[in-house]
């Protein structure tokens, strides 16, 4: 069996049993997500089941540096940053934290990875200029985007646990086709697709347990790391993951920006992305979750693994990706008022 394979098993037998044991925890303590009107679940669910995902992906993110396939400087500040995001996630679940101290504990978790993992004036970003401020900037601002867009997003049964495996697992296949070599950025591919995939286990609809902003935070920052990662050590064009994470990215974006235009509290708890007035419309997050599953394979897997094997082109392809969506998205009702 390959390290990778290894790896990617060894991390969802792992968050699985992990789950089922916050699972036990939430229920003994009572640590339950009671419905009310901006809800999408109709029974007391037990929350906080992210957890697992955290402490199996730091665990493997920290064998990494121990056996010498992660740097150690570039590792250890992957896991500080990680461990930051987890923690405010956590007492976000347990208690209402501040807007405010969110966005600092996340902005400087940004920081801490950006040192970590890239080089600033060498991302190729498409359309910038590699001026190292510039790119520090606009890669901050991405990164703190891409943190909250698995929180706005983890809102029905299995969605965002879906599109972490899926996305993980699309990196990975662009890693692959690109390399013969079992790189660090492929391993830690591996490991983030395995966690999500036993969590999801337990999460799949009807969910028996809910990610929590402990698991949703980290994984946006993990999926942000890790297209670093792949960026700086194999060449993997950042068009990939973009394209990748193209319908939580369409969905939360043309939601908060019309929330935004009508004057809103962007970050206040809400029902208007499309995939929830399409889970409403259907009476079930089952059927939306399998379809946000079929457009990512069927759609925009092609197309990132064609940008990976044609960079040039890459811009190109994205917007080939976006358009539909964009379209989609906006006639289902992503941000219409509610």
């Amino acid at each position: 069996m390959s390290i990778l394979l290894l790896a990617s098993v060894t991390s969802a037998i792992a968050c699985a049993l992990l789950t089922r044991a916050v699972l036990n925890l939430a229920i003994s303590r009572r640590l339950l997500d009671v419905p009310n009107e901006r809800s999408s679940h109709q029974i007391p669910t037990p929350r906080g089941g992210g957890l697992a995902i955290v402490i199996v992906v730091s665990v493997a993110l920290a064998a990494l540096v121990a056996i010498g396939r992660l740097e150690t400087r570039s590792g250890a500040i992957v896991l500080l940053a990680g461990a930051a995001v987890a923690a405010v996630g956590w007492l976000d679940d347990r208690r209402d934290v501040s807007a405010l101290l969110r966005i600092l504990v996340h902005a400087g978790a940004v920081g801490l990875a950006l040192a970590g993992t890239c080089h600033l004036g060498s991302l190729d970003m498409p359309f910038i200029p590699p001026i190292p401020l510039l790119e520090g900037l606009l890669a901050a601002f991405a990164l703190v985007w891409l943190l909250n867009l698995f929180n706005f997003m983890d809102g029905i049964d299995g969605i965002a646990a879906g599109e972490a495996v899926f996305v993980a697992l699309g990196i990975a296949v662009c890693l692959r086709m690109g390399s013969a070599d079992i790189s660090a950025a492929l391993i830690f591919a591996g490991v983030l697709a395995g966690a999500a995939g036993g969590f999801l286990f337990w999460n799949w609809p009807p969910a028996r347990i809910f990610m929590g902003d402990v698991g949703s935070g980290f994984l946006g920052f993990s999926m942000g790391a890790l297209a670093l990662f792949a960026h700086r050590s194999e060449g993997l064009s950042l068009w990939v993951p973009t394209i990748l994470l193209a319908v939580f990215v369409t969905d939360a974006t043309l939601t908060l920006l019309r929330r935004m235009l009508r004057g809103e509290r962007w970050h206040a708890a809400h029902r208007s992305h499309a995939y929830q007035w399409l889970a409403r419309r259907l009476k079930a997050h089952l059927p939306v979750t399998i379809a946000v599953a079929a457009v990512n394979l069927a759609w925009l897997l092609p197309l990132a693994i064609m940008a990976s094997i044609f960079p040039v082109q890459a811009p190109i392809l994205a917007g080939i990706a976006y358009l539909p969506l964009i379209v989609v998205t906006l006639l289902v009702g992503s941000g219409r008022q509610e």
